[in-house]
Formats: C-alpha cells, structure tokens, sequence
C-alpha cells in the first residue's frame, strides 16, 4: 500500500481494508519517512513500513515476514519509533500498565517474546507451547490490549515498560 495515491490515501485505504472480515495483510510501502505517517499507519492496522529506497532483498523478505504473520519495520522507522516511545509520558505508560495487568501471566509471557519480533513458532520453542497455543494466546491478546496486529501489541508493550 502506498501512502500518497490520488482519491483515497494509503492510510484511509488501509483502515477501511483492515476493518473488513478476515482482512489481508497490509505493508506500506512508500517514499515518504514522516513519524504522522508511521504513527497513523500503524494505527490504521498495516503490518510494516517499509521505505522505497528499500534494497530489493528487504522488499522481498518484509512480503514474506508479513504474509507468515509477524510484522517488519523499515530500520528508520523502527529508530523513529523507539525515539517516540521512550519519551512517552507517564500517563500513558501507566494506562498501559493497568491495561497489561489484565492478562494471564502465560499471556504476559507471549507478548514479552512477541516483544523480541519472535514468530510463533519460536515463541511456542521458547515457552514449550504449541503453535496453535501459540495463536489463541496472541488472539486474546488482540482482544484484551485493543490491538490489531503485532506491531500495536510490540509497542504497547515497550510503552508499559513490559520489555
């Protein structure tokens, strides 16, 4: 998906896919490193960001990454985002926080791997988990922290302190 196209931008396009039943998976592509435009991408349910100038190996394997189900950021993106979210404010932190302390302490321990960008089956290696446990857990995790992908779980734990 690219952010700039003519009649409805890449951003809209993306939340309106993402709001579909079982919706595919979404990678930005696109010129423009803009910290709004990796913000509302990832708020909008995209999977990854990665920048045009990407080499063509990194393309391809962000496609792959994607289509198993994890999530890739361009490394800019990713500086641009541990830069956001270690100086976010307490308040959110501790929203953050209260939300996590609802989740199962096995629950805890998948989003902290989901944290280290382990697929589920190294997730399910790590913590002596079936694949399939592996999902359901990161399902409810969905359902509990409000998240839509990965990505959104990843920071929200980083923004909590959790990892």
């Amino acid at each position: 998906m690219d952010i700039r196209m003519p009649g409805l931008d890449g951003l809209a396009a993306t939340a309106a896919i993402r709001a579909l039943d079982d919706s595919p998976r979404i990678l930005i592509l696109t010129t423009f490193n803009v910290d709004d435009h990796v913000f509302r991408a990832l708020q909008a349910g995209a999977d990854g960001f990665l920048l045009k100038d990407s080499p063509p190996h990194d393309l391809i394997d962000a496609i792959r990454v994607i289509a198993a189900g994890d999530s890739m950021l361009s490394p800019s993106v990713t500086r641009t985002l541990i830069s956001h979210f270690t100086t976010s404010s307490n308040s959110n932190r501790h929203a953050d926080q209260r939300l996590l302390s609802t989740l199962t302490p096995r629950e805890r321990d998948v989003l902290i791997e989901l944290t280290s960008g382990l697929s589920n089956a190294e997730i399910g290696s790590s913590l002596f988990m079936s694949g399939s446990t592996v999902e359901a857990h990161i399902t409810h995790l969905f359902t509990k922290l409000a998240c839509s992908n990965r990505v959104q779980l990843a920071i929200l734990a980083r923004d909590a302190d959790l990892a």
